[in-house]
């Protein structure tokens, strides 16, 4: 075999390969910002819902002022789910953060679930329109919260499936790719029912 052969399979393999790695790095890119475009769905509708909170425990204030310990433990836990949030949000590929934001979600679904079972003892707070209406919009926003995470645990599966397969598997830790991201799962919660709201 002629060297000049020999040069130019070595090329070849040369750019095959070289394409190749390009290619697995270009993929790792695009899953991962997937999925964080996916954690940033969650964080627009988890905002939303720590911004009706305040309100909704106001409204209940009014009727229910001898339950002020339960009012301020479902804002002391909104505030600590919205220190969670900003935490995953600076990194959602961190298990540390993602398992924090879910701890913190169970507390405050913990919290709104006791408020709106003391709520049912005051007939006149079920019937407030306010009351009403907020409790709709958090209803709704816990369903949008819903299929926010399930599109990022579905984004997060491809992500780490994809790390965890061969080729990939052996560039993973040379890209900054070589710890699995988290999945969110809320505790306290079937991960596709969203808390019960009526009034």
């Amino acid at each position: 075999m002629s060297p000049l052969i020999v040069i130019v399979i070595v090329v070849v393999l040369a750019i095959v390969v070289g394409a190749m790695v390009v290619g697995i790095y270009n993929r790792f890119v695009t899953l991962r910002n997937r999925y964080q475009n996916a954690f940033a769905q969650i964080e627009v509708q988890l905002k939303r819902r720590y911004d009706l909170i305040p309100n909704l425990v106001e409204v209940a204030r009014g009727y229910m002022k001898h339950e002020r310990e339960t009012l301020e433990a479902v804002i002391q836990a909104r505030n600590q789910a919205a220190g969670g949030l900003q935490k995953a949000a600076q990194n959602p590929g961190d298990p540390s953060a993602i398992q924090g934001l879910a701890a913190a979600e169970g507390a405050l679904t913990g919290t709104l679930g006791r408020l709106f079972a003391l709520a049912e003892s005051y007939p006149d707070l079920k019937a407030n329109q306010n009351m009403m209406q907020l409790s709709e919009e958090l209803t709704s926003t816990e369903n949008k919260v819903s299929f926010a995470r399930q599109a990022f645990n579905d984004a997060v599966t491809q992500y780490n499936t994809y790390k965890q397969s061969f080729p990939p598997v052996v560039l993973a830790g040379l890209f900054g790719h070589g710890q699995d991201a988290a999945l969110l799962e809320f505790k306290g919660e079937p991960i596709q029912q969203a808390p019960k709201v009526s009034f």
